[in-house]
């Protein structure tokens, strides 16, 4: 009896010594398959194509295909609680912005997910400016008339976005409550029917991402108002931003980045982020993002270690903006 119980202790000491070798020979091998990225929303928007031009690249580093996956629904946030969901093992990664990981956390009054401790940082990678624009039939040739406009026709006007409650929506809110001027909000399912809406004329406004925008802008199909940040963007150093117009403490930057679900093993995550650091310096991917209107991030502001940081100040300042926007949450 002694010697079955010694033997059963044998193998089962050898089995969990063998599960341990294979899980550590997995993380070292990895990848060893097809990588899935979510993208929370539909084909063709910035989120996008950003995502795509930057997996792409990690994909040719990483040596694996990683296969996007458009995955749209209730602001983003129905992609990332998938990404939530997924193994812990490098096979799922998502991308996230400023709307899906701090924004969220208080548009929602139950969030599915908390982004500061069910997500890991994998990269911050890209910055894209919001801008003012409206119709061309509009009166007002400049911010400050436009404001005035504002306020003396604040009964007829309304102004567009791509989802209540998004980055978007957030930034023409907080125009409108710095100007004191309550509109009518109509959302779109996204930025593309939006701005067609702004060229037909059915529309007055819309605070969309610049790399959507700036087209139509040089094709003088809309009018342009203003950038939404605080310094000129660099990839738009002739265009004026609102602070300097009269209206400051607009905050319209639109951040993107890499995360993976909570529980991913340390050696693949720093995996993932060695590739996407690559990416990003890659000639190739900063000259097409540079086309689309995406700034990458200062290096230091690259790292997990910054995002770790970054995302717990961001979502308590979104939730201060999108109390004092009078933002209720759904």
């Amino acid at each position: 009896m002694r010697l079955r119980r010694l033997a059963a202790s044998a193998v089962l000491i050898l089995s969990q010594f063998g599960a341990a070798a294979a899980q550590e020979s997995q993380i070292k091998d990895w990848p060893t398959r097809y990588i899935t990225a979510i993208v929370p929303f539909g084909a063709g928007n910035s989120v996008d194509i950003v995502g795509r031009l930057l997996v792409g690249r990690m994909s040719e580093l990483l040596g694996q295909q990683i296969i996007v996956e458009n995955i749209g629904g209730a602001g983003g946030t129905t992609g990332t609680l998938r990404a939530v969901r997924a193994a812990p093992d490098g096979y799922t990664i998502v991308v996230g912005g400023v709307d899906t990981i701090a924004q969220s956390q208080s548009l929602l009054e139950k969030p599915p997910y908390n982004a500061a401790t069910d997500l890991i940082p994998i990269v911050l990678a890209v910055e894209l400016p919001l801008v003012l624009v409206g119709r061309n039939s509009l009166p007002p040739s400049n911010l400050k008339e436009l404001i005035a406009y504002m306020k003396a026709n604040q009964d007829k006007m309304q102004f567009g976005s791509s989802g209540v409650g998004g980055a978007t929506h957030l930034a023409c809110a907080q125009i409108m409550r710095a100007v004191g001027v309550t509109l009518a909000h109509v959302p779109y399912r996204g930025a593309a029917a939006g701005i067609q809406d702004l060229i037909s004329g059915n529309l007055d406004f819309y605070c969309p991402v610049a790399a959507g925008a700036l087209p139509h802008i040089e094709a003088k199909a809309i009018k342009f108002f203003g950038v939404l940040t605080d310094q000129r963007s660099p990839l738009l150093p002739h265009l004026p931003t609102a602070a300097e117009q009269g209206l400051p403490g607009i905050q319209g930057n639109y951040w993107l980045g890499i995360f993976a679900p909570a529980g991913i093993p340390e050696p693949i995550a720093a995996k993932l982020t060695q590739a996407a650091l690559a990416a990003l310096e890659t000639p190739a991917v900063e000259s097409r993002l540079r086309e689309v209107g995406a700034a990458i991030v200062a290096p230091e502001r690259r790292t997990p270690a910054y995002l770790k940081t970054y995302i717990p100040e961001e979502i308590a300042n979104w939730a201060r903006i999108i109390k004092d926007s009078g933002v209720e949450p759904r």
